[in-house]
């Protein structure tokens, strides 16, 4: 395989494109595309979105210090793409787009109702980077469609039809190839036919005697032919 060498680029393919929902201190709402979002810590949940400074939705971030993350799909590609190239200073993108608001349960920041997720955030943390300042976040809720939770109550993604992002183009994530540690996962063990010849021969036959009534059995015929003997010897 031949490589070439680039210069530094923002490459890392592919990537979620979300739906970022804000609220300013003053009431104003609106709603951006973030193609640089990402989970950074497990315990505690901790998620990234790094924003323009220039962008409508930055002081508003800026001001309130939360955020809703709000996971896109298939039916959303249109949504998505449009909210990461119009303006909330120009317009407003919920009603250019029919995205519906829900009032969120930890944060003022609405929720996309269309969203199969949404992931509540407030901001712990702003990193100035360069084009982009890095807002990190803690997760204090998450909002789920029950669509997308089968019935066992755990949730099932492929159910949701995600996209993601990758060098300007937007795809559906496809087919399931694996699951998490599937590599190492001992497969079930198979029962030879000896095992189970084996365990058969030495579970007793439904209905057999057990080698103590066996013995009984077998002393209370000597028993019989003794007594037999003994009557035909008096005779």
């Amino acid at each position: 395989m031949t490589k070439q060498t680039w210069n530094p680029c923002s490459i890392l393919s592919p990537v979620p494109a979300v739906l970022v929902t804000v609220r300013g201190k003053n009431g104003e709402e609106n709603v951006l595309t973030i193609g640089w979002a990402g989970t950074i810590c497990t315990i505690p949940a901790m998620v990234s979105i790094s924003v323009r400074k220039e962008r409508y939705s930055y002081e508003l971030l800026k001001e309130s210090g939360e955020f809703v993350i709000n996971l896109t799909t298939e039916a959303l590609v249109r949504a998505t793409d449009y909210c990461g190239v119009r303006s909330g200073r120009d317009e407003d993108k919920f009603a250019a787009m029919e995205l519906h608001k829900e009032k969120a349960s930890k944060v003022q920041a609405p929720l996309i109702k269309e969203s199969p997720v949404n992931i509540e955030c407030q901001v712990e943390q702003v990193i100035e980077l360069g084009s982009h300042d890095l807002f990190i976040a803690r997760v204090v809720a998450v909002d789920v469609d029950e669509k997308v939770i089968d019935e066992k109550g755990r949730l099932d993604l492929g159910k949701a039809h995600l996209i993601a992002y990758a060098h300007g183009s937007y795809y559906s994530l496809g087919k399931q190839l694996g699951t998490f540690g599937y590599t190492v996962k001992k497969a079930p063990e198979r029962k030879s036919v000896k095992s189970v010849k084996k365990r058969t021969e030495k579970e007793p036959v439904k209905g057999a005697m057990t080698e103590p009534e066996k013995k009984s059995a077998k002393t209370g015929v000597k028993t019989a032919r003794a007594a037999r003997s003994t009557k035909k010897s008096a005779k």
